[in-house]
């Protein structure tokens, strides 16, 4: 795939913004999607991977760099592009590698992951495989995987074990091990993980909440309020509406 080859080269050692926004929340939808994507490609991203059809299809509009789509389907089990046709869709809405479940999980459509690579390939689709494990790196990789991507590392029952940090010692394992591209993704949250992950060997690294979730963001703000300052703030605070006749809302 020549093209793949050129995608890749222009990932390396680069940037990829993860834009995703669940229902319900204030910016979702493909408007607000594209915003955010063309917002983080000025900043510099070198790509962007986004969920479901429609946003991936907006996006891709929008830009000529490389899109990883992906379509998110419930949220239990393999629900990350979890069938054939999911990812034929991704596919056909314009992504440029198409990002799948790749644990070691039944898939719904009760098609391998060999084989629903085998079928994108076939179409000369090219495939990211999310995987948790080590072991499920290397079984990616032995199925066609063309890039290897650690997603879901700490997210499945294999490894009950999320946490606040991101799994760069699987980064680095998967990098060593393996001839195809080791994105690192993961709660990667501050330009220090970042750097770490490229030196644990990542070939590109994905960042998402800590740049596209606004929400969660100013939430992190509000919970380092010390319990002083904020127990102040309450007994001192007038109606809402009065601070905003008088100033305006600031900040």
């Amino acid at each position: 795939m020549p093209h793949l080859t050129s995608l890749l080269d222009d990932l390396r050692g680069r940037l990829v913004v993860s834009c995703q926004a669940y229902p319900g929340e204030p910016l979702h939808g493909p408007g607000h999607m594209t915003a955010m994507a063309l917002s983080a490609i000025a900043g510099g991203a070198a790509g962007i991977r986004c969920e479901g059809p429609d946003d991936v299809r907006a996006i891709r509009a929008a830009t000529t760099l490389p899109v990883i789509g992906l379509w998110k389907v419930g949220h239990e089990g393999v629900y990350i592009t979890p069938t054939l046709d999911h990812a034929l869709r991704v596919a056909d809405a314009g992504a440029d590698l198409v990002a799948i479940d790749a644990t070691a999980r039944p898939r719904p459509d009760g098609r391998t992951l060999a084989e629903t690579i085998g079928a994108l390939h076939e179409r000369g689709i090219a495939v990211m495989a999310d995987v948790a494990t080590f072991a499920e790196g290397l079984a990616a990789a032995d199925a066609g995987a063309d890039v290897v991507s650690t997603t879901l590392a700490g997210y499945t029952h294999e490894r009950g074990d999320a946490a606040d940090a991101p799994d760069l010692e699987l980064v680095r394992a998967l990098a060593a091990a393996l001839d195809v591209p080791v994105f690192a993704e993961g709660r990667i949250a501050t330009p220090n993980q970042l750097a770490t992950a490229f030196e644990a060997g990542a070939w590109s690294v994905v960042v998402g909440g800590a740049i596209t979730r606004p929400a969660a963001i100013t939430a992190s703000f509000v919970a380092a309020i010390p319990a002083h300052a904020a127990a102040a703030g309450v007994a001192t605070a007038g109606p809402v509406g009065a601070t905003e006749t008088s100033g305006g809302l600031r900040g």
